[in-house]
């Protein structure tokens, strides 16, 4: 075909009505958009071959959580120092029972020195010896109050008492493996809510599989190159071992929010966007963009966008998606 062959052909289109088709000859499915939304009709035929499959979304409620990360950290340090504090506290005993008996034995002698029965020589003795026994004492007391400090200052104040109790239940959950000590760190410019007591965590990342961890103390330092808030949380968690890095999702506040879940397998994505078909009518599936939305225990949250008692498809939307594009692409004439 020549080039003044194609520009008779592109005047009798352009100035010719458009063909129509019969019933019988149209396609099985279609493709629009409606209001800015990409809607696809299939017939039924169509339907059955697709096995698309729907689910009707019921009203659910979420608390927005943003992820942090951390580490089951190692007790040993904390151990080693509650070893020294009590053997600290056992010499601290010893030198003041030391101490008390000096002090017996001076106020005797100085009794006898003023009845002029004891000497004087015997007196001063007496007094060596009672200022040694309470350098001694002061020497043990200065020395545990030295382990305690050091122990704050790393520590905390919460774990620093558990550790330097001479009968610590709560340490013990931790020295018996039913406990492990966690420590997570926020990003930068977050904060942990005054309510929130427990977060989630789970060392392989997967937020379905999460467990629940509750809050120790306020860490003193970091153990990560973040720069946020650092705090100490324990969990029963046995999979969860020393030196393992964990996700932590942190509740942003505990007022609850309502909308909708999303099972994972109904959300595909397209272009760089998160996608999902919903059911308008029989024959009428409606591709909804996704702007928004947040991981939960059983898919994605999503409020807003998505209302309760609409139909999303849930098998069968990648195949949608393929009609959809395949229908936008214009056919090319025939020669």
């Amino acid at each position: 075909m020549n080039i003044l062959s194609i520009a008779c052909l592109f005047i009798v289109n352009l100035f010719s009505p458009p063909l129509t088709m019969a019933d019988d000859e149209k396609p099985s499915s279609d493709a629009q958009n409606i209001y800015g939304q990409a809607v696809i009709k299939l017939g039924a035929e169509a339907r059955k071959l697709s096995g698309i499959e729907t689910l009707t979304l019921k009203p659910a409620s979420h608390r927005a959580e943003f992820t942090a990360y951390g580490k089951a950290i190692n007790l040993q340090p904390l151990l080693d120092l509650r070893s020294r504090y009590l053997l600290a506290l056992t010499e601290r005993s010893s030198a003041q029972a030391k101490f008390k008996q000096e002090d017996q034995n001076i106020n005797r002698q100085q009794d006898l020195y003023s009845h002029g029965v004891g000497s004087k020589r015997n007196l001063q003795e007496q007094q060596a010896h009672w200022q040694s026994s309470k350098a001694q004492a002061d020497a043990s007391y200065f020395q545990g109050k030295a382990i305690f400090d050091e122990a704050m200052l790393v520590w905390g104040k919460e774990l620093t008492d558990w550790a330097m109790s001479r009968d610590s239940k709560k340490l013990g959950a931790f020295l018996s493996g039913r406990q492990r000590l966690l420590q997570i760190t926020l990003p930068a410019n977050r904060h942990l809510p005054d309510s929130v007591k427990t977060v989630y965590i789970d060392a392989s990342g997967n937020r379905g599989k999460a467990h629940k961890a509750e809050l120790v103390s306020v860490a003193t330092r970091t153990e990560t190159v973040a720069q946020g808030e650092s705090y100490y949380f324990q969990t029963g968690n046995k999979n969860i071992i020393t030196g393992m890095n964990v996700t932590a999702w942190i509740p942003e506040s505990n007022e609850q929010i309502t909308g909708v879940v999303l099972p994972k397998y109904a959300l595909i994505w397209y272009m760089d966007q998160a996608i999902v078909y919903l059911k308008t009518a029989e024959d009428t599936f409606s591709r909804r963009t996704l702007d928004h939305y947040s991981t939960s225990v059983d898919g994605y949250f999503i409020t807003g966008a998505i209302k309760p008692g609409e139909q999303v498809v849930i098998k069968g939307a990648q195949m949608l998606l393929s009609e959809e594009l395949r229908r936008q692409i214009p056919k090319e004439d025939s020669e």
